[in-house]
């Protein structure tokens, strides 16, 4: 099967693009005619393979294959996704789309660095203001706000029972607390990412089925870097990344 694996960032799938550059450099080399190119790939390989050291390796038990493989970081934000995977889905077929990133969560349940699977996410601020009241543009009858994954983990035979949750989809990130009330009062979203629903919306359009999952790198709350736990969120995001992506032989 054809698998689009979309992130906003190189940066939070560091691991899992090391592990497909390499992965495809050694099957290219095979086909390369002998020469100066193929000194050309040693070289590349190698440096993949410090970058890999450098990243940190996976678990050696996940085999993944990348014909049917390919990555595509779209830029951060939701205009920068909707216009990269638009723009991409209308020259290319895929049979699942899996949107992956980090996320901070309101729910104080999710522990930080937990891997959890988005089946719902919303543009919580598209809309109009009346007065103290907020009405979402399904209200102004103008679109939809709200948009699911059309795949689900179970689909594929995966085990993890990663941990479900809701999401909304945000162009300012709060770090506010009044903000942060006064969103919590009017929707009880349990994570909030600056992609998600842009995603799911862009995957609907061009009919292709989708997955989102996200890793909790902090709170909701008041910035405060010192809480933050990226580097574990990213980590924990790659490794279920591989494993999952190693399972659909893809």
């Amino acid at each position: 099967m054809r698998v689009l694996v979309v992130a906003a960032t190189s940066f939070e799938v560091e691991s899992l693009k090391l592990e497909v550059e390499s992965l495809k450099l050694e099957v290219g080399s095979l086909k390369l005619e002998v020469g100066s190119r193929k000194s050309e790939v040693r070289s590349r390989k190698s440096e993949v393979r410090s970058r890999k050291s450098e990243v940190g390796s996976l678990k050696s038990d996940s085999k993944l294959e990348t014909q049917d493989l390919e990555l595509l970081i779209t830029g951060v934000g939701m205009v920068a996704t909707a216009f990269a995977l638009g723009k991409h889905l209308a020259t290319h077929q895929y049979d699942l789309a899996i949107n992956l990133g980090i996320a901070g969560s309101f729910d104080r349940g999710i522990a930080l660095g937990k891997v959890v699977e988005v089946i719902e996410d919303s543009f919580s601020e598209l809309g109009a203001e009346n007065g103290g009241a907020f009405l979402a543009i399904d209200e102004l009858g103008f679109g939809e706000s709200k948009f699911r994954s059309t795949a689900s983990l179970s689909n594929f035979g995966d085990n993890s029972n990663l941990k479900q949750v809701t999401a909304i989809t945000v162009n300012t990130v709060h770090g506010n607390d009044v903000s942060i009330r006064n969103l919590t009062s009017r929707i009880q979203p349990q994570l909030e990412s600056m992609e998600g629903a842009a995603f799911f919306y862009a995957c609907k359009q061009a009919g292709v089925p989708c997955l989102q999952i996200r890793t909790v790198s902090n709170y909701v709350e008041k910035r405060n870097r010192d809480n933050w736990q990226i580097g574990l969120a990213i980590k924990n995001l790659n490794t279920f990344a591989v494993e999952f992506l190693s399972k659909l032989n893809v």
